[in-house]
């Protein structure tokens, strides 16, 4: 029998706070049925107006506070939790560490497990970070605009301050807006599949400043490309690369398979654990290099390296933790699914002079088992893999090859837990806490290092 919910649309109730949910907004029980709130925190007592009712839960919003948290920042602009591109900004940073701690603490005990987890790493300035921009271009009322949509939606909210980048990409975006406006040159439109330019991309080195612009047009040839190039490299003295990439198709993909260098190289460069990469336009790059430091310092720290190691990478993109690791192991393996990224990374071993890391281009799971056939021994395999996590077939090759550490780099908590769970059922225990690492501020996300050792 179908139970009713306690709860109607558009009924007005007072509620408390209770908890936070993984992607930040407030829970508030009426009778054990979870109401969703955007904009709300743990402790506040509120005013809700319910907006939407399921089965099992249902949403509502804030309209009046009686009380505050203590943790409530007061300045902030809507806009950005609109957009999505700062869900958390109005949580105080102690309390966004706190919470990411707790997240992962709470996954695992639901899963009945009791683990250590060590206080969040954070960051002195938790603004500004992202090294890298996607933006939409769309047409408003006749002009040209650059922003972020607004969330669940394909509506356009103009923005030219993100607040959570860099701002010299922030000032680039705003500069290559206005030339685009300059030389007339229209915003794609979904709806008509008619227009240019779908979105401008810009990646700047944290350490290098070298800036890269890369203009996402439906089009082999951009209107006025060559005068368009040079404004572009006039204003910004930092550029260093301007790529096109097009992308014909109606998707919402952003990015097309064909890519050329209008200006400049292909790619730029930057630092990172003191090697050198070479980024382009299409490759994987972690996009806050500070708290990326942090994060493979400690992942390279857990592994133990004394030199004498055998170590697989699994997901290794343009080789970013594999080459720090091979400063510190005998022979590194690493192994990406896209040929672009696996090209970036061979061309970032002889940069840096490494010869003891091989590359191949596969999915992870199945070079683990290519490797383990082959009687590849490793000592430590390092997993850093997306957010969907590890595939079952890879945690079995990877027991089976029987390393003494498994280092798991992850940036989904809810993955992790069950992936872990995986890994203790092949003879593997979680050793020392995890460690939680925020390199996402102003958003729920949260990227942890687990160590596994063999029983």
């Amino acid at each position: 029998m179908k139970t009713k919910a306690p709860v109607s649309k558009n009924e007005r109730l007072d509620v408390t706070i209770a908890d936070l949910t993984y992607q930040g907004m407030g829970v508030a029980k009426v009778d054990d049925f979870p109401l969703f709130i955007e904009n709300a925190l743990p402790g506040e007592e509120i005013t809700i107006q319910v907006t939407k009712v399921q089965s099992h839960y249902g949403f509502a919003r804030a309209i009046s506070w009686q009380t505050e948290s203590a943790d409530r920042v007061k300045d902030v602009d809507k806009t950005y939790r609109q957009t999505g591109i700062a869900p958390l900004q109005h949580l105080a940073y102690p309390a966004q560490l706190a919470f990411k701690q707790h997240q992962i603490k709470e996954l695992f005990s639901k899963a009945h497990q009791d683990v250590d987890v060590a206080e969040t790493l954070g960051m002195a300035n938790p603004t500004q970070y992202r090294n890298k921009a996607q933006v939409p271009v769309r047409m408003i009322k006749g002009q040209l605009e650059t922003g972020f949509y607004r969330q669940h939606s394909h509506e356009l909210i103009p923005l030219t301050d993100f607040y959570i980048q860099d701002p010299a990409i922030d000032d680039a975006i705003v500069k290559v807006r206005d030339l685009l406006r300059q030389f007339e040159i229209p915003a794609y439109n979904e709806i008509s599949d008619k227009g240019v330019i779908r979105n401008i991309m810009v990646r700047r080195g944290y350490y290098s400043h070298e800036m890269m612009i890369v203009l996402i047009s439906r089009q082999q040839k951009l209107p006025s490309q060559d005068q368009l190039v040079d404004q572009i490299h006039k204003a910004l003295p930092e550029v260093t690369s301007i790529v096109l990439n097009v992308n014909a198709k109606k998707t919402n993909v952003i990015m097309g398979n064909v890519t050329r260098t209008l200006y400049g190289k292909p790619t730029i460069e930057d630092t990172l654990m003191g090697l050198t990469f070479a980024i382009s336009a299409r490759s994987f790059y972690q996009v806050n290099p500070q708290q990326t430091e942090k994060l493979y310092q400690m992942a390279i720290d857990k592994a133990g390296l004394t030199g004498t190691e055998t170590v697989i990478d699994a997901y290794c993109g343009i080789g970013t933790i594999s080459l720090a690791l091979a400063k510190h192991a005998k022979q590194v393996y690493g192994v990406d699914i896209v040929p672009e990224a696996i090209e970036d990374a061979k061309v970032n071993a002889q940069k840096n002079h490494l010869t003891n890391v091989d590359f191949f281009v596969d999915k992870a799971e199945d070079q683990m088992i290519q490797w383990q056939a082959s009687g590849i021994k490793p000592d430590v395999v390092v997993v850093d893999p997306p957010r969907k996590g590890l595939a079952e077939t890879l945690i079995a090759s990877t027991a089976k090859m029987g390393p003494k550490k498994v280092v798991y780099v992850s940036c989904n908590p809810a993955t992790l837990v069950r992936d872990v769970a995986r890994f203790q059922e092949l003879g593997y225990e979680i050793d020392g806490p995890i460690q939680p690492v925020d390199q996402f501020p102003q958003t729920p996300h949260v990227e942890s290092v687990t160590v596994l050792v063999k029983k």
